[in-house]
């Protein structure tokens, strides 16, 4: 664990957390996830307060799903053009699309913790698609709640030992978000396949 994120943290306490999951909701590269833990190791040392902690991380994550929500609702044509003009995130986008194509609300669930990576663009992709914001503000926040409970929580758990946790933690998110892709991708298949098989003419 870097020091770095320490002495933010101890400098701007909770106030840092909440920005900082707020910003990594709109795609802003921040090490959100080693802030909660260190914010967690803080709580253990009695510097901040659990519930205080919680709370400022889990308000900053919701506001920014929130707003990248609109923004997907308000620039939805702009979407498929930056799609067409940066292969790579219209890659993610697209994935994205499918879970939400898919799963719906249950895809923004899982989008905030299990494959979080693809948090951002699902709430953008959401939000153009049309998704109705009561639905997504229910499942978004409670998705939210077990990313913020889970790092804060691991971070008070393991204070002694954060960087081991961070490292294991950074692992596991990007084998389940790959993971998650993987088998969205073979439902996708398994449905085209069948479909294919339907409306193949049978012989006479």
């Amino acid at each position: 664990m870097s020091d770095t994120l320490f002495q933010l943290v101890a400098d701007y306490g909770v106030w840092l957390l909440a920005v900082a999951c707020f910003l990594s909701c709109l795609l802003v590269p921040i090490p959100t996830s080693l802030l909660m833990l260190a914010g967690g190791a803080f709580v253990a040392a009695g510097d901040l307060d659990l519930g205080n902690t919680l709370a400022a991380a889990w308000i900053g994550a919701v506001l920014g799903d929130q707003a990248g929500f609109r923004i997907g609702r308000m620039a939805a044509t702009t979407l498929d053009r930056l799609a067409a003009r940066w292969p790579k995130q219209g890659r993610t986008l697209q994935k994205a699309r499918d879970l939400v194509a898919r799963q719906g609300e249950i895809g923004v669930f899982f989008s905030t913790w299990l494959v979080a990576p693809l948090g951002p663009y699902v709430n953008l992709i959401a939000g153009a698609t049309g998704l109705k914001w009561l639905r997504f503000t229910i499942w978004d926040a409670a998705g939210e709640a077990i990313w913020v409970s889970a790092y804060i929580g691991l971070g008070y758990v393991f204070a002694d030992q954060l960087t081991m946790v961070a490292n294991v933690a950074s692992n596991a998110t990007g084998f389940l978000a790959a993971a998650a892709v993987a088998l969205l991708f073979g439902l996708l298949l398994r449905s085209r396949l069948r479909k294919t098989r339907r409306d193949r003419p049978t012989p006479n």
